[in-house]
């Protein structure tokens, strides 16, 4: 129905004189086409061809349709796209239902699309055929992607809708077969947004933690029952096959009967006819695997008996040409015992050697005294030396300087004479300073001679409260086999030397408990002593 030019909603000017025909602005003729084509035409369904398919960075989807004679613009918003059963691609014909309206701003007219299916089974085929075949070259149909499925699975993940037969047969089968655990993703599996939920629950499925509260599937089955190409058309979105395709867990289709094939079916790791040989699939058959593990228990044990009886006669032979081991451990016992002793003999033996040879290398150490006396002796014949050399220097200096000053002529300035003066100062200075640096290194040099002799004599032994035994030769005493009994011997002590007769000794008695020592203060300052060397 087309308004008449009188309708109230344009906002005619008043006719100019001498005419009868109103002025309307282009706004004005704009807005009131937009509003009789959009009454006109507020629900239409249109077939056609799409072409020029465009996704805008605002979500929208612009295209055209068409067909041998004529094109009309199309534009889907951001929220409908979404939902869409069918996705716009080139070529592709279909059926949409939307409305009718115009877009001022270019004087052109546009389909708003709200749904969109294919039109014919030939038209769905080929966009099937378009599609397994892009998605074949992107690698996801690759049989070397797909994985084993596991002997005997824990858990098994179901996704299929909760109310229809598929799951009751695939629970019965699994019962019969090998009861398992089942954790059921209900979804729906035909109409529009199926196949979204399908691939969010495998998605779903694959992100469960393995030790979480709900236990990760080691198995996935995704089932529906039979149905036309239209109703199975939720597994052949491009959705769900990249979801299969990307499952870490293996997956089994079972998507109607044996003679359908969707292209979830190409993705998954193993295609099941229906879903009860998903089920047989998943698990083997309980009966058979006792039987199974009962015969190879009863093969293994038989084995397991022939294997010991063989061994006892080989072990048998075998320790009959051995010899008797209770022989062998003796002679080797009698030669440890042998070695043991022979060893107790030889450590004394090293020991009393290197006693004795400690002894003459002490008695042959000169005395300290000698040696600082020696040292004294030659710190003072180097420090007259010293002096003389410095007594000689001087002379030289002075009478160089007197014959300097005899050269001079009487012309030289009295300042020169005071300059030559203080050089000569300056001389005497640096060489009193040379000679007191001189004497205190060697000072230095002499104390610490003097230091390790008093570390290396024994006298610093004597202080600590031993005692040296001496001979009638006057030679050190270093074992007790050389003594006798009335024997007279000398005792050199730190501060004196004593005379001492040898004598038998007294049966040792028991120690006295030793009374409790007070730590003592810690001495600060005065001579310090050598420790031991030892």
């Amino acid at each position: 129905m087309t308004k008449t030019p009188d309708t109230p909603s344009l906002l005619a000017q008043p006719a100019r004189p001498g005419s009868n025909t109103p002025e309307y602005s282009v706004s004005d003729l704009a807005r009131a086409l937009k509003r009789t084509v959009e009454d006109t035409y507020g629900a239409v369904r249109v077939r056609g061809e799409i072409s020029q398919p465009k996704r805008h960075s605002s979500g929208h989807c612009y295209l055209r349709l068409k067909d041998d004679a004529a094109v009309i613009e199309a534009v889907c918003w951001r929220g409908t796209v979404s939902k869409l059963a069918v996705q716009p691609a080139e070529g592709l014909e279909v059926i949409v239902t939307g409305r009718l309206t115009t877009y001022p701003g270019r004087s052109q007219y546009q389909l708003i699309i709200e749904t969109m299916e294919l039109a014919g089974e030939g038209a769905l085929l080929k966009m099937l055929e378009e599609r397994k075949r892009r998605l074949a070259a992107e690698g996801l149909f690759d049989p070397a992607r797909k994985k084993p499925l596991p002997f005997l699975p824990g858990v098994i993940g179901v996704v299929t809708s909760p109310t229809g037969a598929v799951i009751r047969d695939i629970l019965h089968r699994l019962a019969d077969r090998f009861p398992r655990r089942v954790l059921l993703w209900p979804v729906a599996v035909q109409g529009e947004g199926a196949g979204p939920q399908v691939a969010a629950a495998i998605d779903g499925f694959n992100r469960l933690d393995a030790g979480g509260r709900v236990p990760r599937p080691d198995v996935l089955i995704v089932a529906r029952g039979g149905g036309s190409l239209e109703d199975l058309m939720a597994f052949n979105e491009e959705i769900v096959v990249r979801a299969a395709a990307a499952s870490r867990i293996p997956l089994i289709s079972a998507v109607g009967h044996e003679t359908d094939t969707t292209l979830i079916d190409f993705a998954s790791d193993r295609r099941a006819p229906t879903p009860t040989a998903a089920a047989e699939m998943a698990v083997p058959v309980r009966a058979e695997l006792l039987a199974q593990v009962f015969d190879t228990a009863r093969r293994l044990v038989g084995a397991s008996s022939r294997l010991v009886a063989e061994r006892r006669t080989r072990v048998e032979g075998l320790a009959r040409g051995l010899a008797d081991p209770r022989a062998l451990i003796e002679g080797y016992e009698q030669r440890l015992d042998d070695r043991a002793e022979r060893l107790h003999m030889a450590m004394g033996t090293v020991l009393e050697r290197r006693r004795t040879r400690v002894a003459h290398l002490g008695g042959a150490l000169p005395h300290p005294r000698a040696v600082i006396e020696a040292a004294r002796g030659r710190l003072l014949s180097e420090s007259r030396a010293l002096d003389s050399a410095l007594r000689h220097v001087v002379t030289q200096g002075q009478g160089r300087f007197e014959r300097v000053a005899a050269r001079l002529s009487l012309h030289t300035t009295a300042r020169q004479a005071a300059e030559g003066r203080r050089r000569l100062d300056d001389l005497a200075a640096r060489l009193d300073r040379a000679a007191a640096t001189q004497m205190a290194a060697r000072g230095d040099r002499l104390a610490g001679l003097a230091q390790l002799l008093r570390s290396y004599s024994y006298e610093g032994v004597l202080q600590r409260g031993f005692a040296v035994v001496r001979g009638p030769n006057h030679t050190p005493v270093t074992a007790a086999a050389g003594l006798a009994a009335g024997q007279a011997v000398t005792l050199e002590f730190y501060d004196a030397t004593v005379g001492a007769v040898i004598g038998t000794a007294p049966p040792p008695s028991p120690p006295a408990p030793k009374p409790e020592k007070k730590p003592q203060p810690r001495k600060t300052g005065g001579k310090a002593e050598q420790g031991s060397l030892f």
